[in-house]
């Protein structure tokens, strides 16, 4: 039961809002440079699905997405120094809820996680295809029992880090009051941050608030934009430097003001001419720099020296 227990844990991270795997009044304070790896898009069985044209039932096979989120896996065990958390902008498993193969979807992706080196947290956020285009109350349960909280926030070395439930944004016509829930938790969260003056507020979610321009048209991959107007006003007064998402499967993004917008590109299943990757970003003092890298790519040469010589930085 104990290895059981430790296992789930790996999944459980987000609890009570927060991240257990950080205590928060250690994590106040700037210690210089360090860096994330965020990563999004597992999506076990949209390959198949896509390439069949049934992306309602095609999903029975996921052999090759099982590979490459070994090889994420792999990738960011090398790296070295390593990493303070993995996070997974949403979609990890294709399988909506209430249909066929979602729990051996579900039960693939952990067994490939829990790799991870145990010194390597795990962050997600959930997708449309965790708990639905249009989440109820029961989808947002079963996800939270599987994944850890829908929404939550955490310090690490004096940055901020805000995980929200961007479905919530889309369309929360079956849940309101979870809507309203998360927004006034969000309130909380950046008056709270503003006191304690965080260096950087980086916030992760599923869909992104735009592709590359903030008055863009409204498209299944951004969201509405009136919505999307208040978000980044919201979110650009309180100081937030960047938004990371996924959800585009294709690498993308832009400013509103002061604030990045980064969409990056899936490890799964490639809509665009882009490569299954994962994003490697750097927290200095002064600013936040990432870049894409392929599995490939990073696996077999890690990050550039570029990247290495702003941690090598003691502030």
């Amino acid at each position: 039961v104990g290895a059981m227990a430790a296992e789930e844990n790996v999944f459980l991270g987000a609890r009570g809002r927060t991240l257990t795997a950080f205590r928060e009044a250690d994590e106040f304070q700037w210690k210089g440079p360090f860096y994330f790896i965020q990563g999004a898009d597992p999506q076990f069985g949209l390959m198949k699905s896509w390439a069949v044209g049934d992306t309602q039932n095609g999903d029975d096979e996921w052999g090759e997405e099982i590979q490459l989120a070994e090889q994420a896996v792999h990738a960011i065990n090398k790296l070295n120094p390593k990493p303070k958390f993995f996070v997974l902008c949403g979609d990890l498993i294709h399988g909506m809820p209430g249909t066929q193969w979602r729990e051996a979807q579900e039960q693939d992706l952990k067994k490939v996680l829990k790799n991870i080196d145990q010194d390597i947290p795990l962050v997600f956020a959930s997708g449309n295809h965790d708990i639905g285009n249009t989440p109820t109350r029961e989808t947002i349960e079963n996800y939270c029992k599987n994944w850890g909280d829908d929404y939550f926030s955490f310090w690490v070395g004096g940055t901020f880090f805000l995980v929200l439930n961007s479905q919530l944004y889309f369309d929360s016509s079956k849940c309101p009051e979870l809507k309203q829930a998360q927004d006034e938790w969000l309130n909380e969260q950046l008056a709270a941050a503003a006191k304690q003056k965080s260096k950087h507020i980086i916030v992760f979610q599923h869909i992104p608030l735009f592709l590359s321009k903030a008055d863009e048209d409204h498209n299944y991959f951004n969201l509405e934009k009136s919505v999307r107007q208040e978000i980044m006003e919201k979110f650009e007064k309180a100081g937030i430097k960047a938004v990371f998402s996924g959800h585009y499967h294709r690498n993308a993004g832009g400013f509103y003001r002061g604030l990045e917008m980064v969409v990056s590109s899936a490890i799964g299943c490639q809509l665009g001419e882009d490569t299954h990757g994962l994003r490697v970003v750097v927290v200095t003092e002064e600013k936040i720099v990432h870049r894409y890298y392929s599995l490939n790519e990073l696996s077999s040469q890690g990050m550039e020296k570029e990247l290495l010589d702003l941690l090598a930085k003691q502030n």
